[in-house]
């Protein structure tokens, strides 16, 4: 019997659907022991349901297997091959609390969350990666209707969709599933089953194990595939990247913004930059290396010394009673900066705090001594995302002996966004 294409170098995943595998003949030592009746899951915890084992009935009468998914050795919609310490060891029937796949959902009418019917599950897509399988999809559309009856040739000619929903929006099967005989209740809604934001698709893979999420992702067209990966967390966005095939990211790169694109190729190596800047378009490969080098600038070249700065002895309302000539000409007049004699950064105070403060009180007995501040090795890109994290309209900056070293006004980083950020 010829190995399947899931075990072969290269080829780590493999895509099923339900019904072109029920009915499969089951072998061990070359010979026909039974075929494939249903499928045991396992759902709780889990984002996707884990298939565990494998319900095989056999002829004449003799007791069915309950056979353990590590127990297989090859799996395709031909044969499906076992490795048994021996059969009887395995016999049995599926207990009174097993959830079986077949069972329990095929055929099944599919209700959305206000209870009304969208259609009937018609198959199941599982996925194979290696040793382990899983329940990843329900499928409700015609299309897989024809499929099932062997008629996918005319469902393309009629050009009809293909309709499938990812587990995740299917609502937990019940505990005692033995006598589970309702309907498949969905937890959205039947108008957002064709239009799932991208948003909600990027918190679907990244529940999934790295070569799912991979699979399921290039299953996506090339917008949407596009739009889902800006919303992934950007940890697994760097291991999509090192994983998937470059030139599938390259496709992804050209649908996006160049500030977007040059955020994902910024954490590569710089091999793996160039490489990948060589596959996307001229024009955006030459606007995402100009925001690559925009964002390694020294934000030292951006910074102001007119500012604010005072001893922590200073009195507020010295400051008050002659603020119009202290804060002449300076650049930044919205915090008050504290220094020690030897410019070292001891604290800030905000204008709102110091304009309530009590006449007499010393600037260092209010001052915020959490100060968030950039270096003079930080990047503009870095500066931008602190912004962004903080909401201050200026950050210090300050040498390795915390002396402060200016001051970044966050209104001219804001002028710089359409340089290395769009």
């Amino acid at each position: 019997m010829k190995d399947s294409v899931l075990e072969k170098p290269g080829n780590p995943a493999r895509v099923f659907y339900l019904t072109e595998i029920i009915g499969t003949k089951v072998f061990f030592n070359g010979e026909r022991i039974g075929k494939l009746a249903d499928m045991i899951i396992v759902e709780k915890g889990m984002p996707i349901p884990h298939i565990t084992h494998l319900y095989v009935t056999r002829p004449f009468g003799e007791s069915s297997l309950i056979v353990p998914l590590d127990k297989i050795l090859t799996m395709t919609p031909q044969a499906i091959t076992v490795e048994l310490e021996s059969v009887t060891r395995y016999e049995g029937i599926p207990a009174s609390d097993a959830m079986l796949i077949n069972s329990y959902v095929l055929n099944k009418k599919v209700i959305d969350m206000e209870e009304r019917e969208v259609s009937m599950v018609y198959d199941v897509k599982l996925l194979r990666v290696n040793k382990n399988m899983y329940v990843t999809d329900v499928d409700f559309s015609k299309y897989g209707m024809f499929r099932r009856l062997g008629l996918k040739w005319l469902a393309d000619f009629l050009k009809i969709k293909e309709d499938i929903i990812s587990w995740t929006y299917v609502q937990p099967l019940p505990p005692n599933i033995g006598s589970f005989d309702a309907n498949v209740k969905l937890n959205t809604m039947k108008e957002k089953l064709n239009d799932i934001p991208p948003v909600d698709l990027a918190d679907i893979l990244e529940e999934l194990h790295h070569e799912q999420r991979n699979l399921f992702f290039k299953e996506l067209d090339t917008e949407s595939a596009a739009e889902t990966f800006e919303e992934l967390d950007p940890n697994i966005q760097r291991e999509m990247v090192s994983t998937l095939d470059q030139e599938f990211i390259a496709r992804l790169l050209n649908e996006m913004m160049p500030g977007q694109a040059a955020d994902i190729i910024a954490v590569l190596s710089p091999q793996e930059k160039s490489e990948l800047l060589k596959l996307i378009e001229p024009e955006l490969s030459a606007k995402i290396q100009g925001i690559l080098d925009q964002q390694e600038q020294n934000i030292t070249n951006y910074c102001t010394s007119e500012i604010l700065k005072f001893s922590p002895r200073v009195k507020v309302d010295e400051i008050r009673d002659h603020f119009k000539e202290v804060a002449k000409n300076k650049d930044v007049i919205m915090y008050i900066y504290i220094v020690d004699s030897q410019n070292h950064l001891e604290g800030i105070l905000d204008l709102k705090e110091l304009l309530l403060a009590v006449d007499g009180t010393k600037l260092g007995d209010i001052m915020t001594t959490s100060v968030v501040n950039l270096t003079q090795d930080s990047t503009l890109k870095e500066a931008y995302d602190m912004f962004n994290r903080y909401g201050y309209r200026a950050i210090p900056i300050t040498d390795n002996d915390n002396k402060i070293l200016g001051v970044l006004p966050y209104k001219d980083i804001i002028k710089l966004q359409h340089r290395f950020l769009d």
